[in-house]
C-alpha cells in the first residue's frame, strides 16, 4: 500500500495504457493531475543508458535546490545504489511496468525523510518507451529537512507493480465492531 498520491499516479498511468501496454507519452494530460504537478518529473532514456530530466514540477526542484533539466536521474541516488535503480528502471521499461522505490532524502545536518519515488514508463511515437513518468511523494514530514537540498536519495525498497493491465489490489473492510462482514 502506498501513499495516496502515489497509488493516484499509478491508477492514471494504468487508466491510460492502450492495448494493456505502456501508455503513450502523449496520453498524458497533466491537467488530470493539478494538485500532483509540483512533485511530478518526467525521464528520457537516451541510448548510453542514461535518464536525463525532461521537467520537473517545483517541489522536485526545491528539494535538490537547482534546475533538473538534463541532469543524469541516476545522480540522485547514492553511489553505492545507481546500478540498483538504473537496473530497476530497465525492468520497468522492458516490462512495461511502474516501480516504486521507497527511499530517504539524505541532506547535511538534518535526519533522513521517507519518500516514495514512482517510476512509470512511457512509450515515444516509435512505440518504444523512452519516458518515465515520475512523482516524488514524501512518507514523512518534509519540515525535517529544516529546507536543506537533498544531497542524495537512499534506497530502502524497489517494487514492481506489474503491467498496467493488472488491477492494484485493494484493502476491504473484513470486520466491524469485531464482527466478521461477508
Amino acid at each position: 500500500m502506498f501513499h495516496p498520491s502515489t497509488e493516484r499516479l499509478i491508477d492514471y498511468w494504468r487508466g491510460k495504457a492502450a492495448d494493456n501496454g505502456v501508455p503513450a507519452r502523449t496520453s498524458v494530460n497533466p491537467g488530470d493531475f493539478l494538485d500532483l504537478l509540483p512533485q511530478v518529473f518526467i525521464l528520457g532514456r537516451d541510448a548510453q543508458g542514461r535518464h536525463p530530466v525532461r521537467l520537473a514540477g517545483g517541489f522536485v526542484t526545491d528539494l535538490h535546490a537547482r534546475d533538473l533539466r538534463g541532469e543524469d536521474a541516476l545522480g540522485f541516488w547514492t553511489l553505492s545504489q545507481r546500478l540498483e535503480v538504473k537496473s530497476a528502471l530497465e525492468v520497468a521499461r522492458r516490462r512495461g511496468e511502474p516501480v516504486v522505490i521507497t527511499a530517504d532524502i539524505r541532506a547535511v545536518g538534518a535526519p533522513p525523510v521517507g519518500m516514495e519515488v514512482l517510476l512509470a514508463p512511457l512509450t515515444g511515437a516509435d512505440g518504444q518507451a523512452d519516458r518515465f513518468l515520475g512523482l516524488y511523494q514524501p512518507i514523512a514530514m518534509i519540515q525535517r529537512l529544516m529546507g536543506r537540498p537533498a544531497l542524495e536519495l537512499g534506497v530502502r525498497q524497489i517494487q514492481t507493480l506489474g503491467p498496467a493491465n493488472e488491477e492494484s489490489p485493494r484493502l476491504r473492510l473484513a470486520t466491524l465492531h469485531g464482527r466478521l462482514i461477508a
